[in-house]
């Protein structure tokens, strides 16, 4: 049922609420260079960045059966949490917009196409678990980002009403997904620009959560 205000904040978690692009992309490299699969910084942010595991495993996998790609797969998230373990850190202002929402009543969710493993490690980490009513995975869903039921199941899990929600996303994928449940998305300016936010979808940019632009809008869409 909608939350009395209809209200919802909804975010993505790599490069989103934290940073980890440089740590992913490293990982992919150390496991699927051997394959021939060689990723800089462009194919990554155009290829990987914000895509479901099933969609990378057909992508660049499709050679192999099915019980090993899931296992390079897993090999290439187990790098990505030894990395990531020690050195995830919350965006700038991240902390502050969390609270100021918890004092709004405004209910939030995690949406992404990160493994469970991989999200719940991130929001452990950060120490923001306990914020969000619920962590909806891509591909435990029929479909996952760019398709919209992601960001609509976030929407049934908080109450919240597509237009009077927002969500915060830092990938093509994720902002497509976002804008087609009709959700007011910011991008975050963590791996991709203003421009190709924008023309994914997003109704502006922010480098961080300290962002005027973005404390300005979000005050008006949620009344606080």
């Amino acid at each position: 049922m909608p939350s009395v205000s209809g209200k919802a904040l909804l975010f993505d978690i790599d490069g989103t609420l934290t940073d980890t692009d440089a740590l992913h992309l490293e990982a992919f490299n150390r496991v699927f260079a051997p394959r021939g699969h060689v990723f800089d910084h462009a194919r990554f942010t155009r290829e990987l960045q914000g895509f479901s595991m099933a969609s990378i495993k057909e992508r660049f996998l499709a050679d192999e059966p099915s019980d090993r790609q899931t296992a390079i797969m897993e090999d290439k998230e187990a790098v990505f949490r030894k990395l990531a373990a020690e050195k995830i850190q919350p965006l700038p202002g991240l902390m502050s917009l969390l609270n100021r929402a918890d004092r709004a009543n405004i209910p939030m969710a995690a949406i992404t196409n990160a493994p469970r493993l991989n999200a719940e490690m991130m929001l452990s980490g950060l120490g923001i678990a306990h914020r969000f009513k619920a962590l909806v995975i891509g591909d435990e869903l029929p479909h996952g980002k760019p398709h919209p039921l992601p960001y609509l199941e976030g929407l049934r899990a908080t109450g919240g009403m597509p237009g009077s929600s927002m969500a915060f996303e830092d990938s093509r994928s994720g902002v497509q997904s976002a804008s087609a449940a009709g959700i007011a998305t910011i991008g975050i300016r963590t791996s991709l620009g203003h421009d190709d936010l924008t023309a994914a979808g997003a109704v502006m940019t922010a480098r961080d959560f300290t962002s005027a632009e973005l404390l300005d809008m979000l005050a008006v869409k949620m009344s606080w």
